[in-house]
């Protein structure tokens, strides 16, 4: 098995690794260092079956359950099903992080492209280490010591088209909101980044709100920077894993009204991390 870079910020694929079998404990340790210092990993020509895929996600740690609002592969609850086409077009046209909303954000997923456009439907990340290095130092020690609220953001439209206002209001008393601390340090490699998004984060504590907006959307625009990102066009039967913890990810929407289908299992928490 070997890793090759992919940019210098992130990203790394991966060749002479097989996901379908089981992996041996030097290979999973292998990926899980890889992750670390890569923070995204890309396989070529895997053709995961639902067991696999579950396998290769409970190498890593413990499997979250399911998502609050989209569906699962039929009889798998973990396995999220992402289709998208002209009548279902995607809602996630935002740098985010996976689910900052929850008071414990999830770990890593793992999505496998079924099946892709010929044209279009590119996923981005971007590390936000790189992010949090490249601030100058005023903007690190301004930011060091605040905290910020996350919600669930865009995902109030699905509960709309669901159930109307009842539905919206139901789901936030239900799912709720969460605060974390604007910077973060990452619990294995060590490394400082930069923990706001645009989809989730709605307000820094202790400032009003035309101020902690102005912050907010200036931090938001230094992920946008190319030198921070790396670009995975998909095929069939490509997987990404990424680092949920210090990446945060766009999947481009410019394929529609061809379809698009992924599959994705989420992991809650590093079973190689304690607490």
């Amino acid at each position: 098995m070997e890793l090759l870079a992919v940019t210098g910020a992130l990203g790394a694929e991966v060749r002479g690794i097989d996901l379908r079998k089981p992996l041996r404990d030097t290979d999973a340790e292998k990926l899980y260092q890889g992750l670390t210092q890569h923070q995204v990993l890309f396989f070529r020509k895997q053709s995961l079956t639902p067991q696999s895929h579950l396998a290769l996600a409970n190498a890593f740690g413990e499997i979250d359950p399911g998502h609050p609002v989209y569906p699962h592969v039929e009889g798998f609850q973990s396995i999220v099903e992402l289709i998208a086409d002209a009548d279902n077009p995607p809602d996630t046209e935002d740098w985010h992080k996976d689910l900052t909303f929850r008071a414990s954000p999830p770990f890593a997923s793992i999505l496998r492209a079924v099946s892709v456009p010929s044209i279009g439907g590119d996923t981005l990340w971007a590390s936000m280490s790189a992010v949090y290095e490249a601030l100058s130092e005023g903007w690190k020690s301004d930011l060091a010591s605040l905290f910020a609220v996350h919600d669930m953001g865009t995902f109030r439209n699905d509960y709309f088209r669901q159930g109307g206002v009842e539905a919206i209001n139901k789901a936030l008393s239900e799912v709720g909101s969460a605060v974390h601390p604007v910077i973060e340090t990452h619990p294995v490699s060590g490394l400082k980044y930069l923990n706001v998004n645009q989809s989730f984060t709605r307000q820094i504590l202790n400032m009003t709100q035309g101020p902690s907006d102005e912050m907010l959307q200036y931090l938001f625009q230094q992920v946008r920077k190319p030198e921070f990102q790396v670009r995975l066009r998909w095929q069939d039967d490509t997987v990404a894993i990424w680092d949920n913890r210090i990446t945060q990810h766009y999947a481009v929407c410019d394929y529609l009204p061809h379809r698009r289908h992924m599959q994705r299992v989420t992991i809650n928490h590093d079973r190689r991390v304690r607490g």
